[in-house]
């Protein structure tokens, strides 16, 4: 395929080339509807499935709970538990996931007249998933069941202490598994290696394999006739929650989750959910939110408190009937984002020279004493974004044990990698999905464990860096990035992982003005040659090659703009500007 505008390297030192592969949508005169269906089809949409996925909806795409192993046997527990009046504990992570899973959890079991109870590990003091000591103590307060979400499906040692102290415990998870599983009443995860149809909904975050359980409930209750004397829960008013973990974990936005996303944006749009009403407000937007919104601004604010704060805070928020407490709750996330954001700093920046100084290694893996290890999973995102190669971030402690947050890149399996060395002796723990992974590992097996990965993922690193281009999705001149291009590209999303935002091209422009702004980002306002001003800005890039090229740009050289188009609704009226990716000499 021949490069986009002949763009073999870019300023960046990249390939373009078109995403789509079928009908030409690259002549600047297409009309919106095409440029819809060309961004469905370049995201591998079927073209039998392309009114499904223009409007993607829960029926179309909601498979039968009872494909998943163990999902009927979960679900025939909880029922039981429910018309018993058991006591029941929902066992979550502290990240959004988790936070969210819980939260649906404790919704749904609470309108079918079940008050159950939270139980969120303190990230510093208790560690990731379940602990025995936890699941027993949690028996021994009079726990008859537990459901770990979000969490489980390694925690071997934990669900042993479990079944020895009497309780039950059912496992709904996402996360990659081992042949052996542990011991539970039930495990429910579309990634254990036995399962089969339910495979194919492998990319569900866990709030979604949960959403699925609470159908497989209701629909069992339904079933013994648990409603005829009581209202039956509206499990769709619960979308809204299920899109916030789903986008906030980066689960790919393909099948199912697209249902999730594009449903659940309507239902947070009606702002029922009083914490989440409150956080919206927090987080000072004005508008519906969108799936962008949810990954960036309301996530990082639930995710702050498992990282620099208080674990529960965010089940508490998205489970509260009371809105003073709402209100109090996401002001305090609010604040701790803005602290989460300094501590990041920190760290970063001590990551970023160890980074340095480890060379050209195809995984980056780099430790520090002191660092805290609650934003270690953004550093690790930052240090893969800089790089292009999979990174991990491990703040040791003084004892010498580090806790470790990993990043990927497309086609390089990290948690895999991440299981196959803790087989090696290597972790102490350790798991995660292709695109993420957490670990434990003791100071002194840190270099080994860095080679392991070398040896391991340095082929597939290597392929996938070979098969880097920036993909395009359109041609346009500057004067084309408009509101209604972008309400058109709109219409083919939610976008996120696995169904990426468009990008356009526009061009050729000239820099008009080019300035830093924030914390390294450059401005540019351009103009192409119908004399149209564009305004643009490029995250985080004042000190790469991209920023310089904005900063220091001829007046006589013209540049093609690679980027998204959004909407900036700071003025009177809407207008769009363009998010830089990457920039070309034109002439």
């Amino acid at each position: 395929m021949n490069p986009v505008l002949n763009v073999s390297r870019s300023i960046l030192g990249q390939p373009w080339r078109w995403r789509m592969l079928e009908a030409d949508a690259r002549d600047p005169g297409f009309a919106p509807d095409d440029l819809v269906t060309q961004l469905l089809l370049a995201r591998g949409c079927p073209r039998e499935a392309l009114e499904a996925h223009k409007a993607p909806s829960i029926r179309g795409f909601m498979p039968d709970p009872s494909i998943f192993r163990d999902m009927d046997r979960a679900a025939e527990r909880l029922a039981h538990a429910v018309q018993a009046g058991e006591q029941v504990t929902i066992f979550g992570d502290y990240d959004v996931d988790g936070a969210t899973s819980a939260a649906l959890m404790i919704l749904l079991l609470r309108d079918l007249g079940l008050e159950a109870r939270a139980y969120i590990p303190d990230r510093l003091m208790e560690g990731y998933g379940p602990s025995g000591a936890a699941l027993v103590r949690l028996k021994e307060e009079g726990a008859n069941l537990i459901v770990t979400v979000d969490c489980g499906a390694q925690a071997f040692e934990a669900l042993e202490m479990a079944r020895v102290a009497g309780v039950d415990v059912i496992v709904v998870d996402h996360h990659k598994c081992a042949a052996a599983l542990p011991y539970a009443h039930a495990l429910v995860n579309p990634n254990r290696l036995d399962e089969t149809e339910g495979a194919e909904h492998g990319h569900l975050a866990a709030v979604g394999v949960a959403f699925l359980l609470g159908a497989a409930l209701i629909r069992l209750l339904r079933a013994r006739g648990w409603f005829t004397e009581r209202a039956e829960p509206r499990l769709l008013d619960l979308l809204d929650i299920v899109a916030l973990g789903t986008v906030a974990d980066v689960a790919q936005l393909r099948g199912l989750n697209r249902a999730f996303v594009s449903q659940g944006l309507k239902v947070m749009a009606q702002r029922r959910n009083i914490g989440l009403n409150a956080l919206i407000s927090a987080s000072r937007l004005t508008r519906a939110p969108t799936a962008t919104d949810l990954g960036f601004a309301l996530g990082p604010r639930i995710n702050a408190g498992g990282r620099v704060g208080k674990s529960d805070l965010g089940v508490r928020l998205l489970t509260t009937r009371d809105p003073a407490e709402a209100a109090s709750i996401a002001a305090e996330l609010d604040r701790l984002n803005e602290e989460r954001r300094a501590i990041e700093a920190i760290v970063q920046e001590g990551a970023e020279g160890f980074a340095a100084a480890k060379g050209n290694r195809a995984v980056i893996v780099v430790a520090g004493r002191g660092w805290h290890p609650g934003v270690i999973g953004i550093v690790a995102g930052r240090l893969k974004e800089k790089y292009g190669r999979p990174a991990i971030v491990i703040a040791l402690d003084e004892a010498g044990i580090g806790k470790g947050s990993g990043r990927s890149i497309s086609g390089v399996d990290l948690g895999a990698a991440v299981l196959a060395a803790k087989d090696m002796g290597l972790l102490v723990a350790g798991g995660g999905h292709a695109m993420a992974a957490g670990l434990t590992i003791g100071e002194d097996r840190i270099e080994a464990f860095a080679d392991f990965l070398e040896e391991r993922l340095d082929a597939a690193v290597t392929r996938s860096i070979g098969d880097r281009a920036l993909l395009l999705d359109a041609l346009v001149t500057a004067g084309g990035v408009n509101p209604a291009l972008v309400e058109a590209m709109d219409a083919g999303g939610p976008y996120g992982m696995g169904w990426p935002q468009p990008r356009v091209v526009a061009g050729p422009v000239r820099i008009v003005k080019a300035d830093i702004v924030g914390n390294g980002h450059v401005r540019a306002i351009v103009s192409g040659d119908e004399g149209r001003p564009l305004k643009t800005v490029a995250f985080r890039q004042a000190e790469t090659a991209l920023g310089a090229a904005l900063l220091g740009a001829p007046p006589h050289r013209r540049l093609w703009l690679a980027g998204r188009a959004r909407i900036d609704d700071w003025g009177a009226r809407p207008a769009a500007e363009l998010h830089l990716d990457d920039a070309a000499w034109a002439d």
